[in-house]
């Protein structure tokens, strides 16, 4: 990469993570473009050649999200440890990462039920994130860690359901315990998974096997 190319990365990187900063501090709607451009240390006008809007800077937050989920969900040689990887994930988000990170998905996930472009930036990442745990699902099922009778559709629901509302707790609770909470959980997923938990209807539409 050249030095040219360095740069710009550098720069497009240090305005993602300076409007989370101010997301997560003043909130998106009160979050300005020259806020950001503060935050970043560059003038509004430097800003608005990565980033045109307040909209662009999430759909970059987002790309970068996925980034991270792909590099997250990279097979390692050998048989995946499914309840091992699970576990692991877990503890990134919910013990290892910056309670900061969970306040800003709020902030996102609430402007997504009234920005269209938000909502889509939203649906992509939770596509690619159930193409993934699906193809995780069906490699635990090879491996024997899941019974082959288990659902995938039901699974994947109790388990964004579960993440989904640990992510809020994670934002939201100042005494979040996320080892306890996360051994929780997985106790949960293991009785899901193993078959020990059934779904009493039908799985909602939206998650397919």
């Amino acid at each position: 990469m050249s030095t040219a190319l360095k740069d710009a990365a550098e720069r497009h990187s240090r305005i993602l993570d300076a409007a989370e900063r101010c997301f997560v501090r003043s909130g998106f709607h009160r979050t300005t473009m020259q806020d950001v451009a503060a935050e970043a240390q560059m003038s509004a006008g430097n800003l608005y050649r990565y980033f045109p809007s307040k909209d662009a800077i999430v759909a970059g937050l987002s790309e970068r999200d996925r980034n991270e989920l792909a590099a997250d969900f990279t097979a390692p040689a050998g048989p995946v440890d499914f309840f091992g990887f699970l576990e692991a994930l877990g503890r990134k988000h919910f013990v290892e990462a910056p309670r900061e990170k969970a306040v800003m998905l709020l902030e996102i996930w609430a402007e997504s039920t009234r920005n269209p472009a938000v909502r889509d930036c939203c649906g992509a990442i939770d596509g690619l994130l159930q193409t993934m745990m699906l193809d995780l699902i069906a490699a635990g099922k090879n491996s024997g860690a899941v019974v082959a009778s288990v659902d995938p559709a039901f699974a994947l629901r109790v388990l964004f359901t579960m993440a989904d509302g640990l992510f809020k707790r994670r934002a939201l609770e100042p005494g979040f315990d996320g080892e306890q909470e996360l051994a929780n959980a997985m106790a949960v997923f293991r009785a899901v998974f193993t078959g020990q938990i059934q779904p009493t209807t039908s799985a909602p539409s939206g998650v397919s096997a």
